[in-house]
């Protein structure tokens, strides 16, 4: 009876993670498409919004320049950098003619900084189809190929890339799979999301997002989500809305992010939107809103509690057979979980004997961001998310 207690007591840290590893396992790539322009391709148009992206900037702007597909633009906004984005843009870009630089236009009230520079760029883009990406991305050459066939075969409004994220030290090796994972659970793979029926279940990664020129106009482009935190979030909210098809697929040979190099920028990153942003996802309308902050929370305390309750048995301020039981399964189980997490993206199993060292940062940045509220700040700015 004490056994069959402790298993029941751990279901809540077995049956997630399964139910998650299954999901994933459905998702589509971009490596069953073809890798062969189609015939007459159509004009697509880059789009990158950079604000003091002087490190990233160059490997990004060369990588979409080695692009094999025929016939792409790219247009770099310059938001007001300080630090010479634009010209180390220019630089790599190496004077091609598909490559221009514009500087955006001062930031006008009521908009989001990156909304403000893409809709900047898509005014004047030539392309019927647009492609926004992210200045901390590298593109894979058939990246566009690939994704203008899957566009076709799908017959899709806004098509989206999950790439692969390239963690380099160790904070972004024990912090970014549980951000991703905590993604993973709340949305499943990319089938889970293309074949969503609630508008709450829709979601794009904003580190590529492929859109048809005239659906994008039609939605409203960026305009329509300029105040939120998450805009890809809300674009694919907006055109699934508006009856436009929205399919999320991988593309893990095709594009690759560092988003963050230290804690800080981990923290202050996903402190920006995690709970401004995830608010727009919420399902059950006011009661899901109202709830958030508890559901935000939980995936870290999850984590951290069977830990905590054996390194209070072990200093004697914990006891009973049962709760150290479910403690020791509930901890081998997530354990167990970590270390397929970090095989499956080819990091050192290692990594996952930090697991509760993550959740604790985890923790702390999304506290932070649940008192934070609607307001937030990035790159000096701050916005007040609706």
């Amino acid at each position: 009876m004490l056994y069959l207690t402790a298993f029941l007591w751990s279901l809540p840290w077995i049956i997630p993670p399964l139910v998650t590893y299954f999901r994933l396992r459905h998702s589509r790539s971009l490596d069953d498409e073809s890798d062969i322009p189609l015939e007459n391709p159509p004009l697509v148009s880059v789009i990158l919004p950079a604000r003091n992206e002087a490190h990233n900037i160059a490997r990004c702007v060369s990588s979409i320049l080695s692009t094999t597909y025929p016939n792409l633009e790219l247009i770099v906004v310059d938001d007001n950098s300080t630090d010479g984005t634009a010209q180390i843009a220019r630089d790599a870009a190496q004077g091609d003619p598909r490559a221009r630089v514009i500087t955006c236009p001062p930031l006008p009230d009521g908009w989001f900084g990156k909304q403000w520079a893409c809709a900047t760029g898509a005014k004047v883009a030539r392309g019927s189809v647009l492609q926004f990406t992210d200045a901390d991305t590298v593109h894979g050459a058939d990246l566009v190929t690939r994704s203008t066939n899957a566009m076709r075969h799908a017959r899709t409004q806004l098509f989206s890339v999950v790439g692969r994220q390239e963690l380099g030290g160790f904070w972004e090796r024990v912090i970014q799979p549980q951000i991703f994972t905590i993604l993973a659970m709340r949305y499943g793979g990319t089938e889970s999301v293309t074949k969503a029926t609630r508008v709450s279940n829709k979601i794009a990664n904003g580190q590529c997002i492929f859109v048809t020129h005239d659906s994008y106009d039609a939605i409203g482009g960026h305009a329509a989500v300029r105040t939120s935190a998450a805009e890809d979030l809300m674009l694919a909210h907006r055109f699934f809305a508006a009856r436009k098809r929205v399919v999320l697929m991988l593309g893990l040979h095709q594009l690759s992010t560092r988003m963050y190099g230290s804690l800080r920028e981990i923290i202050s990153g996903w402190r920006k939107n995690v709970f401004a942003g995830g608010l727009d996802s919420v399902p059950f309308g006011k009661v899901g809103r109202t709830m958030f902050p508890l559901f935000l929370l939980m995936p870290p305390l999850m984590e951290l509690l069977p830990p905590l309750a054996l390194v209070l048995a072990a200093f004697g301020l914990a006891a009973g057979s049962t709760l150290l039981l479910w403690a020791a399964i509930s901890c081998a189980a997530t354990l167990l979980w970590w270390i397929v997490a970090y095989v499956k993206v080819r990091e050192s199993p290692l990594y996952a004997l930090a697991y509760p060292l993550g959740a604790l940062v985890l923790l702390y940045i999304f506290l932070s961001a649940v008192i934070r509220g609607r307001r937030v700040s990035w790159k000096g700015r701050t916005y007040i998310s609706q």
